[in-house]
């Protein structure tokens, strides 16, 4: 027979699976988009500026604003079924950007995918948190975040793959839907599993609190959260801003990668979908758990600081293969250096995440995260992908200089990303601390 400390870990792990299998469906229905930039843009007569505003725009701005006041239910209320409603929610979403007709159709279509997605991070790390020792956070949670990278990775192979055949078989006739477009037929095609993936985080168990706010009221729980942001602005501002350039970059990165190939090094939509998926779920899933058991590793040697010296660390190196990535004009090598620049770039989120629950109280944990995810979204999803199209159409203009507006936001991003965690350390470090010796 199991003990019971062997049960416990057993159902922790079962839930970090489930878990990562919802985030992993999140990241195909947010990121298939970047594999349809052509066949949107041709049916849809769009610009590369108003391509962006769907794949970032559309999606951030109600992610970011219902993140917070959902992550107050998350405190209060079933994690499991505030979980499980978001999945259904944004996977239908995703079926309906299928049916779209129109720019205005596929825009507020991709806004129901943010509404339903916002449900989804705040909630897990805080069932994480209240599932694991401090000491195997980091890791618990760099598992759960691997799932950004897989899903990743599969929305670009089954993106490239999908797209390529439906456009050479003239799209996909549905019943009571007519024929589709072939991106509209790939929308359809990826939202309809993610139905499934509801009814599995339905099978999880609510963990017990440490402690849980005695007023769950709006007016309670919002004093609570801006209360503590109030008394530790320095550990709170460094950290969002700091992870918000490395989102900033990372989107415009990843939103734009696979057109990159296309543009700029001539590769065939299908071919570089496979390729970048293999690379993207490997490398980047590789490198946000290894970002977690880094950061698991520095704080077994005493680091109070370790979440934010192990995003640093990642930050610093990630700024030359970046660039050399993006620029190299050989496609061959462009294509192996984004092996370790996904590997890189994928590094620091896992830490991120573990460093806001080390230094949080319980009761507003889930709060704290959609606070974070609002700043780093708004910023990263919202902006990133724009602020690279912007550059393309009204600073280089010329899209075929798509990469050089891509170096840009990263080069900036990244130094910037390197100088305020460097100053984030100090003051996480005593906050660590005073919270550790409560």
């Amino acid at each position: 027979m199991m003990r019971d400390d062997e049960i416990s870990t057993g159902r922790a792990w079962y839930t970090v699976s489930i878990l990562t299998l919802a985030y992993l469906f999140s990241f195909i229905d947010r990121q298939i988009l970047s594999l349809m930039v052509g066949p949107i843009q041709r049916d849809l007569q769009l610009s590369d500026t108003q391509f962006s505003l769907l794949h970032g725009l559309a999606f951030a701005v109600f992610y970011t604003f219902m993140g917070i006041p959902i992550a107050r239910l998350a405190d209060a209320r079933s994690r499991r079924l505030l979980m499980a409603t978001g999945v259904a929610i944004w996977s239908l979403a995703t079926a309906l950007c299928g049916m779209a007709r129109s720019f205005a159709q596929l825009f507020l279509a991709r806004v129901a995918v943010g509404v339903g997605e916002a449900a989804l991070s705040p909630a897990a790390y805080s069932l994480l948190a209240d599932l694991f020792p401090r000491e195997r956070l980091g890791r618990a949670i760099g598992v759960y975040s691997s799932g950004v990278f897989m899903g990743i990775g599969l929305s670009f192979v089954v993106g490239g793959v999908l797209v390529a055949g439906l456009e050479a078989a003239g799209g996909l006739t549905v019943p009571l839907l007519g024929t589709l477009k072939s991106w509209q037929a790939t929308f359809l095609i990826v939202g309809s599993p993610g139905l499934l993936v509801a009814l599995l985080i339905l099978t999880l168990r609510e963990p017990s609190r440490p402690m849980v706010s005695r007023d769950a009221s709006d007016t309670g729980q919002r004093a609570a959260l801006l209360g503590w942001l109030r008394a530790h602005p320095g550990v709170y501002l460094a950290h969002f801003a700091g992870f918000a350039m490395l989102t900033l970059l990372f989107n415009a990165i990843l939103a734009w990668a696979p057109e990159y190939f296309i543009r700029v090094h001539g590769i065939g939509r299908a071919d570089i979908g496979l390729q970048l998926g293999i690379i993207t779920a490997i490398c980047g899933g590789l490198g946000i758990i290894a970002g977690g058991l880094f950061s698991d590793y520095l704080a077994t040697r005493g680091d109070l600081a370790a979440p934010m010296r192990a995003a640093l660390f990642a930050a610093i190196l990630l700024t030359p293969v970046s660039l050399a990535a993006l620029l190299i004009d050989n496609a061959a090598l462009a294509r192996w250096l984004f092996a370790p620049l996904l590997f890189l770039v994928s590094f620091p989120f896992g830490p991120a995440a573990s460093a806001l629950q080390l230094v949080t109280p319980a009761h507003i944990r889930a709060q704290i995260s959609a606070v974070y995810l609002f700043v780093v979204n708004l910023t990263g999803i919202g902006f990133g992908p724009t602020a690279a199209a912007l550059l393309t159409d009204y600073v280089y203009r010329d899209p075929a200089k798509l990469h050089w507006s891509m170096a840009t936001i990263t080069a900036l991003g990244s130094v910037l990303a390197i100088l305020i965690l460097t100053l984030s350390l100090r003051p996480y470090a005593q906050l660590h601390r005073k919270l550790s010796a409560a």
